[in-house]
């Protein structure tokens, strides 16, 4: 995430280890906010401020600050208002000088970007400038402070186009002249106007590269998705195949490195393509897709003897049979393939039908030793599942940054209606909902 790619947005779907009641260390309101469909907040501490970006009970774009363990929050709000687009999210980051870069509120409109003219200080948003062309139908915003480019440049990615029709874009910033130019001549994937790619990543790997997975979408329905992609890269510039062959920019459905060959309707889902790791540092990625007798199933594939190869996980009696555009209610989720304390390789899923499993891999072949249900009904970093307000569901964000102590972390939480198809509810709207920062013990 980013992008992280779209359906109940990734950044409200992240999947961790749950944590029990008493690593909870405190609670935090921020403000009231808006409840009335999902829309990605964020949440990024540094050093010994912490900030917010979220959308308040009138909808209007706000970035709130405080010093970590204080209950006191200093707000700004932005010239920028929600409507009812789920796609609409809010991301911040900061660079090395201590300036906020904050982007949001966008889905196929003119680039929204802010950033502060004074380091570390909320009340010096300004509206600025990026590179000035292909800024007109932007989508998808995601800074990736953890990939830097050349120069130790911080990096900013988006889709520009529409789904079906989109290109992938990536730009530096100069922190001696401030000033953005792109990382990439050319975009790093396009559809020839037939498709667009939905990214997950890049992330970085314990092998020292930066991996990237996808899957290509040719319309606005996301029953067309198909053919599950990856690539690699040392330096974000160059950028290769898992066999380690160098890809042409921009990578095309033609000249990309297929994962799996997974067909128009064949029952993949952007957002639900994930990667992760075993213990010899070996990428595998992770997406669900319809079985021979069209059930939906978990599959991990991993690079091995010069090809992709692909072993079912799940054994699932159920069809999850999803189409349309818009945001969409999300009715099986699963992370990566992490390495677990005991030996397997374990993955989460989450399912309308079988709730929450924490799966176990035989790491050699990648065939499932077994899942076990998990008490909570979604994977997630904090205790407060159940909804304080009928009909509203709990959403959370992770921290985007990391704080002056190392033992504790922090989580986003506040509570929304379901997606409705980025369309206009009928009715007065929900009442707002608390937002919250909680802080965990590690």
């Amino acid at each position: 995430m980013r992008a992280t790619m779209f359906t109940l947005i990734a950044l409200m779907l992240t999947s961790t280890a749950p944590a029990h009641a008493d690593d909870i260390v405190a609670k935090t309101t921020v403000d009231q906010v808006w409840s009335g469909h999902p829309v990605g907040f964020a949440l990024l501490t540094r050093g010994d401020h912490q900030f917010v970006a979220y959308y308040n009970a009138d909808r209007q774009m706000t970035v709130a600050m405080r010093h970590p363990g204080e209950d006191q929050w200093q707000k700004a709000a932005l010239p920028e208002k929600l409507g009812w687009d789920s796609h609409n999210y809010v991301t911040m980051a900061v660079d090395d000088a201590g300036f906020i870069h904050l982007s949001g509120n966008m889905h196929c409109r003119p680039l929204v970007y802010f950033r502060t003219t004074a380091p570390l200080d909320i009340t010096t948003f300004t509206p600025a400038p990026m590179v000035g062309q292909r800024e007109d139908r932007v989508t998808y915003p995601d800074f990736l402070p953890a990939l830097r480019g050349p120069e130790n440049t911080l990096l900013f990615t988006y889709r520009d186009g529409q789904s079906g029709n989109g290109e992938q874009i990536y730009n530096k910033y100069d922190l001696k002249t401030q000033q953005w130019s792109r990382l990439l001549d050319t975009p790093l994937t396009t559809g020839g106007g037939k498709m667009n790619a939905y990214f997950y990543g890049p992330v970085k790997g314990p092998d020292g590269f930066c991996h990237l997975c996808w899957v290509w979408r040719n319309t606005g329905d996301c029953a067309t998705n198909h053919d599950v992609c990856y690539a690699r890269s040392k330096d974000m510039l160059h950028w290769e195949s898992a066999a380690g062959k160098p890809l042409t920019l921009p990578m095309t459905l033609d000249t990309a490195d297929i994962v799996d060959p997974v067909p128009v309707k064949g029952g993949a889902l952007n957002g639900n393509v994930k990667l992760g790791f075993d213990s010899k540092n070996r990428v595998i990625v992770s997406y669900h897709k319809f079985d021979p007798d069209g059930n939906t199933q978990i599959y991990n594939a991993r690079f091995e003897d010069g090809a992709w190869k692909s072993r079912l996980l799940t054994d699932w009696k159920y069809r999850w049979e999803f189409g349309g555009g818009g945001a969409i209610i999300t009715e099986i989720h699963l992370s990566g393939v992490t390495t677990g304390k005991d030996g397997p390789l374990q993955l989460n899923t989450t399912h309308k039908e079988y709730g929450t499993q924490n799966w176990r891999i035989d790491e050699d072949t990648l065939k499932p030793l077994g899942a076990t249900k998990l008490d909570s009904p979604t994977a997630t970093d904090i205790d407060d599942l159940e909804s304080d307000t009928p009909g509203m569901t709990v959403r959370q964000s992770n921290d985007l940054g990391t704080g002056d102590n190392p033992d504790l972390k922090y989580v986003l939480r506040w509570e929304t209606l379901g997606p409705n198809r980025d369309q206009p509810r009928e009715g007065p709207p929900p009442p707002p909902t608390t937002l919250r920062v909680i802080t965990l013990r590690k």
